[in-house]
């Protein structure tokens, strides 16, 4: 067989792509006044982005083992290579560490901190998973997706950065950005950390901000691209268009959307670009 690779819905990856690569997810929760509901499982209706009342948490330990204890059936014994949203935006990486210290194969699961979210995430674990398909053996595998990881970049635009310091994802001090009502957050993600990169006075020049930190990201040397929104789509498809005319050999590009527990932390409006120099092949 080959080695399986696991992810959370947080990953945000099409459900046919992930279909084809054999990619099992975890769900994350979202919680709604005092209901729970399992993200990518439950049908929950439409959410208030903006309510205080809108929560998410982690993937549980067991939640992990049950999918972790799948996948590793299903690789025959080849092995498990687990890619978790950052641990300095989710615990969803530490109960990974959890179940697997539960489990009696432990050896032959391995679990890489994607050091972002989304499709940051998302694009590491198709890395890994076109090696696992390809009859890569565990370390080979597990490797990949620590260098595409390692190579990411993300940065996203946002409207408010409200709920981000409410959530307490947000890790640069509010005080840099002064009124929110006059200015737009560029954000990024660095070494797993969510923080301001800068700002700008409208959202037009946000977005220049955010393409042209994408395009030198990039490189010249070929990428894979991927962009994200909050219903947002027209922005997040000029955005592709901006990103395949200025960045040269584009491996491939995705468009997709934040799922509800990113939603819930980045508010309605919100557009990502995602990096990964060198691409997923």
């Amino acid at each position: 067989m080959t080695v399986v690779v696991v992810t959370d819905s947080s990953a945000s990856l099409p459900a046919a792509l992930a279909t084809d690569l054999g990619v099992l997810s975890v769900p994350l929760h979202i919680l709604v006044d005092d209901r729970e509901f399992r993200e990518g499982l439950d049908e929950f209706g439409e959410i208030d982005y903006g309510s205080s009342t809108v929560t998410t948490s982690a993937a549980s330990p067991g939640d992990l083992r049950e999918v972790y204890e799948r996948a590793l059936e299903l690789s025959d014994g080849d092995g498990v290579v687990a890619v978790h949203i950052s641990r300095k935006l989710s615990g969803t990486w530490e109960a990974g560490r959890q179940a697997v210290r539960d489990m009696d194969a432990a050896h032959r699961v391995r679990l890489v901190d994607s050091l972002s979210a989304g499709l940051g995430t998302g694009l590491p674990v198709l890395a890994a998973a076109r090696r696992a398909r390809a009859g890569e053996p565990l370390d080979v595998v597990y490797d990949s997706a620590v260098a595409a990881a390692s190579r990411g970049r993300t940065f996203i635009v946002v409207n408010r950065t409200e709920q981000l310091r409410r959530g307490g994802r947000l890790s640069t001090a509010a005080a840099f950005f002064g009124s929110e009502l006059v200015t737009k957050p560029i954000l990024q993600i660095v070494d797993g950390k969510l923080e301001l990169r800068e700002k700008a006075r409208t959202r037009s020049k946000a977005f220049t901000k955010l393409v042209a930190a994408a395009v030198d990201a990039a490189g010249d040397e070929g990428a894979a691209i991927a962009v994200q929104h909050l219903g947002a789509a027209e922005a997040a498809n000029t955005l592709a268009g901006q990103l395949r005319d200025l960045i040269p050999d584009i491996r491939e590009i995705i468009v997709a959307e934040f799922g509800p527990a990113l939603g819930v932390h980045l508010g309605l409006g919100a557009v990502g670009a995602l990096v990964v120099p060198g691409g997923c092949g």
